[in-house]
């Protein structure tokens, strides 16, 4: 087992579910609540990274960040490092492949949750914000958090984005599953077994976890 890649894999993994738990409960209570009539744009856009090959996404991104680019040469003046093959550059890839499977759970818990319970709260004289932390996210969790786990799971296994937009390089870029893709370019198909086998186990871990999380969101 590469503990080097299994680390900077938890590390992504961790750094990722955290920025699109504190970023992408706002933009899915928005996209639950809004009647506004352009947001079947933003759900597109949330969205796409589902229909859209990792691949490409990776390339895009490092086109848009390479050090030519307006927001490459602007993150090297602020950092004096580059995006591209980089930690930073692989969780801001994260963050965006993984969008969607963070915000659309988030969204399907705020829709079903019952809208007269809020009312109720707000007539009772609580604040929007107070009424948000209280009645609606205590409501919701189970959605919520069987949304982070899911996003937790995908960046696990995460694979092409990664590749085109941090390389192969140990203990910065590389990752379990292309640490995989590695063991099996060498032909050393033991070592991609037991690390293909543990992600297999992990990921029918977190599929369980999942079921079982919507089972009691539906119940409650």
């Amino acid at each position: 087992m590469d503990w080097q890649a299994i680390w900077l894999t938890m590390q992504l993994a961790s750094c990722t579910t955290a920025i699109l738990f504190v970023f992408g409960i706002p933009l899915a209570y928005w996209l639950a609540t809004t009647r506004w009539r352009g947001r079947f744009v933003v759900e597109a856009v949330v969205t796409l990274p589902l229909v859209l090959p990792p691949t490409v996404l990776g390339f895009y991104l490092l086109v848009a960040l390479g050090p030519h680019s307006p927001a490459g040469r602007l993150f090297e003046q602020l950092t004096g490092g580059r995006l591209p093959f980089s930690f930073s550059g692989i969780l801001l890839g994260s963050i965006l492949g993984n969008l969607p499977f963070a915000v659309r759970p988030f969204v399907a818990a705020f829709a079903a949750m019952d809208r007269r319970l809020v009312e109720a709260s707000l007539c009772l004289g609580a604040s929007r914000l107070e009424t948000f932390w209280r009645v609606t996210l205590p409501l919701c969790w189970p959605g919520i958090l069987a949304g982070l786990i899911l996003t937790f799971a995908h960046v696990v296994g995460e694979f092409g984005v990664v590749l085109m937009l941090g390389g192969n390089i140990p203990g910065i870029t590389r990752t379990l599953s292309i640490s995989i893709y590695d063991n099996v370019q060498a032909l050393d198909y033991t070592a991609a077994g037991r690390t293909a086998l543990a992600l297999v186990l992990f990921s029918f871990i977190v599929l369980c976890l999942t079921h079982a999380l919507d089972r009691k969101g539906t119940r409650s």
